[in-house]
């Protein structure tokens, strides 16, 4: 029996997806639930199994753009398994006969004919005359550059006059260029970047953290949470996500979005985390976060970068989110504003942790300090509630344990 394979609907929305690769090759045979393609859809990479075992037959290339429900392959199930290849007995070698072997017959040795000596070069060949010297200085031209066309190769008064700057153009260098077609996920991306900038009235607010609490915490407790939890680490995102959730509940409105001329609000808070996979950007959700304890948070994170990592994602993971949390510090970013993710109204920027000098209470100090940035739609947000949104952000960061851990760090932290 012929069975045509079709390609699977990911989710609701997709209507088309592209064959990133094929992991078999045309006529080999595959098992049931065997791997035999990576597809791309305008979310995320899945794999395609084999929903029999034969042989295949594939229809379609990689880099084609297929629909939903289109049969990219067939695969014949009457087809036997081909049984694996024996070793063949070494075949039993014949005496080999040593034949005499002929001498060839010496060439005659000519006698070489005496090579020319080299000429001579001169000791003035290449040198400037003093004229030329303070010509060629003038001109910030190297000397070895000009041929000299006086006596033995000297650099006159006009070799330097005629002389020219070289432009420093390059030569024997790599030129070379090209070109690829960027992947279905890729080319979503960029399409959803230039709408976000588009059609939304998008600012962007600053302010900084002193980490100097958070750091504390984490280096007082980092030890004991890894051991509690299995080798789970205490990062910086659980704290961000519990300092954002209980900002998204002291200003509503930047948990909400525009549908046409209505707003939709949240009562929850399902937090995307930018992250980068194989495949390019990424932002699974982390759902209900304003529910889940630190141990929750770092998890659930470290449960969905591993799957995007491992090209495991699915479109379930990634669909949904009311606000956004990037953290370009990872890559050494100080400062920039990110764009917001459609449909959401704000995105959250982390920065890198740098020491710099503070005023404390009329005196410098040095602190660790991280910049910190909010885009926001400010079609449905105004200026007010970004601001004191990221004013609560930073007020819960600066401190921890009152305000996100109700005064108890340890029984915060499940210790």
């Amino acid at each position: 029996m012929i069975l045509e394979m079709k390609v699977p609907s990911p989710g609701e929305s997709i209507k088309e997806v592209e064959i990133a690769t094929w992991l078999v090759k045309d006529g080999d045979y595959v098992e049931k639930d065997q791997a035999i393609a990576e597809v791309d859809s305008d979310k995320a990479t899945l794999e395609l199994p084999a929903e029999m075992s034969g042989v295949i037959t594939l229809k379609a290339e990689e880099g084609d753009t297929v629909a939903v429900g289109a049969v990219v392959c067939l695969i014949d199930t009457d087809a036997a398994k081909p049984a694996g290849d024996a070793p063949a007995a070494p075949a039993a070698e014949a005496p080999k006969a040593e034949a005499p072997k002929a001498e060839a017959p010496k060439a005659e040795v000519k006698a070489e004919a005496p090579k020319a000596a080299p000429a001579a070069t001169s000791y003035a060949a290449g040198t400037p005359s003093p004229a030329a010297r303070k010509i060629l200085d003038e001109k910030n031209i190297a000397p070895a550059t000009v041929s000299g066309t006086g006596k033995g190769g000297r650099i006159t008064k006009d070799d330097a006059v005629n002389a020219v700057p070289s432009m420093g153009t390059p030569t024997g260098g790599s030129r070379g260029t090209e070109r690829t077609k960027l992947s279905m996920l890729r080319r979503k991306v960029a399409e959803r970047l230039v709408s976000a900038k588009n059609e939304t009235a998008m600012l962007t607010t600053f302010n900084e953290v002193n980490m100097t609490p958070i750091n504390q915490i984490r280096n007082e407790y980092k030890d004991a949470f890894k051991a509690k939890h299995g080798g789970l680490g205490l990062g910086f995102m659980s704290f961000f996500t519990k300092a954002v959730t209980r900002a998204l509940e002291l200003y509503p409105d930047v948990n909400s979005m525009m549908d046409g001329d209505y707003k939709i609000a949240y009562d929850f808070a399902d937090i995307s985390i930018a992250v980068s996979g194989p495949k390019g950007l990424m932002v699974p959700v982390v759902r209900n976060a304003e529910l889940l304890t630190f141990r929750g948070i770092e998890a659930e994170i470290k449960r969905l970068a591993l799957r995007a990592r491992d090209g495991q994602i699915t479109v379930d993971d990634m669909t949904g989110g009311t606000f956004t949390i990037t953290n370009g510090g990872v890559f050494g970013s100080m400062l920039s504003t990110p764009i917001i993710n459609p449909p959401q109204s704000g995105i959250l920027g982390m920065h890198n942790i740098i020491e710099r000098p503070i005023a404390v209470n009329g005196k410098v100090e040095i602190h660790p300090m991280m910049y910190v940035a909010l885009s926001y739609d400010h079609r449905i947000i105004d200026g007010r509630e970004s601001v004191g949104f990221l004013v609560a952000v930073k007020e819960a960061l600066e401190n921890p344990v009152e305000l996100l851990m109700n005064g108890d760090a340890k029984r915060a932290l499940e210790l």
